[in-house]
């Protein structure tokens, strides 16, 4: 028997071209202006970021690789030399002087000042008591502005009232010159250096122990490995890429050095501390030679960056292996 249901007659299906029925989803607009306008507020953000570097850094830079070339005076319309003022500065006898020690301090700062943050890591991520206030204490000397805690150390370092003389006068051993010696004068701003910046490089290296799952140091005391033996096996592996990178930064930033020997040695004695930005500082300001400052600056930023990027393809290549 048939229901009034069964009489209803279903309405038409309506078919057309495939175009012409959008499917569900899509949105109008070229994928650019879609993805311009989901990334336009983080854009937004980085523009601010993007004009101060381009303002007070990128520019700055293009002005240094210009007036290398030219005999600029402030004040006097430049004039274009050539390659007067690299050959100037290179025919200095300070030159020679002023890379030497330059790479001497680099040296020591990677065997003094890149060991002794890692190991003060360890310790600090081996404490059970206290960490919070250590962590503190070792940071402190990175809040200390750069020219007080080289003030601070060069009345440490004072050979007649000092207090290291007489630290060790008071132990009976022979006192030293410190940074008035041409002997000890680099190796005491090392330490000034290492003192002031190793805070910040001990917690990047206590963050990066902290991410090493346990269940490795487990496994390697299972299988019998001493202290030296986890932190060669374990430790180094797990954080390899974090000592990679903080090297390649150390490397930069001791290559730049100038405000230890600025204000506790002023380049001596005897030329010895007499660095590669020391230098630009006195061809810039006491020479009133901005061609031949330029001209050092654009050298050590070719050496900088080719050895930058060497070391980057180096450590990507053993990476990648």
């Amino acid at each position: 028997m048939k229901t009034a249901a069964d009489t209803v007659t279903p309405p038409p299906v309506v078919v057309g071209p495939p175009e012409a029925v959008p499917p569900a989803g899509r949105r109008s607009g070229s994928p650019w202006r879609r993805r311009l306008a989901e990334q336009g507020r983080a854009y937004a953000f980085l523009a601010g970021g993007l004009l101060c570097f381009a303002l007070f850094s990128w520019y700055p830079a293009i002005g240094a690789v210009v007036i290398a070339f030219q005999k600029y005076t402030p004040g006097s319309d430049p004039e274009w030399v050539g390659t007067d003022n690299f050959t100037r500065v290179f025919d200095d006898p300070e030159f020679g002087a002023a890379w030497r020690n330059t790479f001497t301090f680099t040296a020591l700062a990677l065997l003094i000042g890149f060991a002794v943050p890692f190991v003060m890591a360890l310790v600090l991520n081996e404490l059970r008591h206290a960490r919070a206030f250590f962590r503190v204490v070792v940071y402190l000397p990175v809040m200390i502005p750069p020219v007080v805690s080289a003030l601070l150390w060069k009345w440490f370092y004072d050979p007649g009232a000092g207090l290291a003389n007489e630290a060790l006068r008071f132990a009976h051993l022979p006192t030293s010159n410190w940074s008035n010696g041409a002997d000890t004068a680099l190796i005491s701003l090392v330490i000034v250096a290492t003192w002031a910046n190793m805070g910040g490089t001990v917690l990047i290296y206590l963050a990066a122990l902290q991410g090493i799952p346990g269940e490795l140091y487990e496994a390697a005391e299972l299988d019998g490995a001493n202290l030296l033996q986890r932190i060669r096996h374990v430790t180094i592996p797990q954080t390899r890429f974090i000592v990679l990178m903080l090297m390649l930064l150390q490397i930069i930033a001791t290559m730049q050095i100038f405000t230890e020997p600025f204000v506790i040695t002023g380049g001596g004695p005897e030329n010895s501390t007499v660095t590669v930005l020391y230098l630009i500082y006195k061809y810039a300001f006491l020479y009133n030679d901005f061609g031949g400052a330029c001209a050092l600056s654009v050298m050590l930023l070719v050496l900088l960056s080719a050895f930058s990027a060497v070391y980057l393809r180096l450590t990507r290549s053993e990476g990648e292996d």
